[in-house]
């Protein structure tokens, strides 16, 4: 039986990329993952700086046919949209979905983000064509997916997305922060991650670390491994690495992350720069 859905990790970091020889190994882009099936337009989840990468893998001079679901617009989640290759070619095109903020629709709270004096140019001005729209919360088609889209804890309004085709699944919950007692999970997060095969999931801090920012919208290694461990998923994926954690402080965290009692049967990997994982 041939791959049916495949992902890949183009961008790995939470709040600002980070670049050195301390973080060449998980890498230091922000947020940016693809999903791809055969003959299907592929999904990206969130604009940030990593979708650079992906469009450098695009062949020069064929227009690309794609679509995102952005979960928010965070500057880390958005600000790699113009530096994608093939959407500064005519032809390419890209439709992006993503949730309104307290009135303000995602298409207008975009083109607020992006342009003069904060960018030179505007999004309109972009050689590709590329459409907007606002998601509500509920189940959509994308690009021939039941995609699930739902509000979940964070900062700002902020959607997970849950992807089904073809009889796999993958949850994305880049951005969730955690409850208060550590252990109660948001329904709606709880119903995009039910049973599927892979879930990719803030864990941004240590428990060390979320005692002092336990208001900025993000939750540890161990809430990520007890969200997993409580929605039967296959694999957990730690995804939105801390700007802070170097490449040999994210290999001890996931060591810590596998051993915990909650991780028992659970698969658990941390996201990098590069990793695909294929779902045949």
């Amino acid at each position: 039986m041939g791959v049916r859905v495949e992902i890949t990790f183009y961008g790995v970091r939470g709040s600002t990329p980070c670049a050195g020889e301390s973080t060449r190994r998980y890498g230091g882009n922000t947020a940016c993952v693809v999903v791809r099936a055969p003959d299907a337009d592929p999904i990206l989840l969130d604009l940030g700086t990593g979708l650079r990468y992906f469009g450098e893998e695009h062949p020069v001079g064929m227009p690309l046919h794609a679509h995102a679901l952005v979960t928010h617009l965070h500057w880390d989640h958005v600000q790699g949209l113009p530096f994608c290759r093939p959407l500064l070619c005519a032809g390419s095109s890209l439709s992006v979905y993503g949730p309104a903020h307290e009135g303000v629709g995602f298409d207008d709270g975009f083109d607020a983000l992006m342009r003069p004096p904060f960018f030179p140019v505007t999004r309109a001005q972009l050689p590709g064509e590329i459409s907007f729209h606002t998601l509500t919360p509920g189940v959509h088609d994308v690009a021939g997916a039941k995609v699930t889209a739902l509000e979940v804890p964070h900062t700002d309004t902020t959607f997970g997305y849950r992807i089904e085709r073809d009889g796999r699944s993958v949850a994305y919950i880049s951005d969730h922060q955690q409850s208060a007692d550590g252990r109660s999970i948001a329904p709606a997060v709880l119903d995009l991650c039910e049973g599927v095969d892979v879930l990719i999931h803030d864990a941004q801090f240590t428990p060390e670390e979320f005692a002092v920012k336990s208001n900025w919208g993000h939750c540890t290694i161990e809430y990520a491994v007890h969200v997993a461990a409580v929605a039967g998923v296959g694999r957990l994926v730690l995804f939105h690495h801390d700007p802070s954690h170097a490449d040999d402080t994210l290999d001890r965290l996931l060591v810590g992350a596998r051993a915990l009692p909650s991780a028992a049967g659970l698969e658990i990997v941390a996201a990098h720069e590069g990793l695909t994982l294929a779902l045949s």
